[in-house]
């Protein structure tokens, strides 16, 4: 599943490739409560293992995208 996260006054997304694995559900409770400011940072860990984290503050948009099996192929 692909995460892409728009950080306040940067004119690029961050795009963090989760683990087939990854709760959906539980990622979103964990964004949602990032951005309400019940927490300070919003930590994932990507494919590789690598921590990524963001303040909260910073945040400006989170969207999850498709699972991995619903990716098209090819053009159009």
């Amino acid at each position: 599943m692909d995460v892409r996260i728009g950080v306040i006054h940067i004119p690029k997304e961050l795009s963090v490739e989760m683990p087939d694995d990854t709760d959906r559900e539980d990622l979103r409770v964990r964004i949602d409560e990032a951005l309400a400011g019940t927490a300070a940072t919003l930590w994932l860990t990507d494919t590789r293992g690598r921590q990524i984290g963001l303040p909260s503050e910073r945040i400006g948009y989170v969207e999850l995208g498709a699972d991995e099996g619903d990716r098209p192929v090819g053009f159009g």
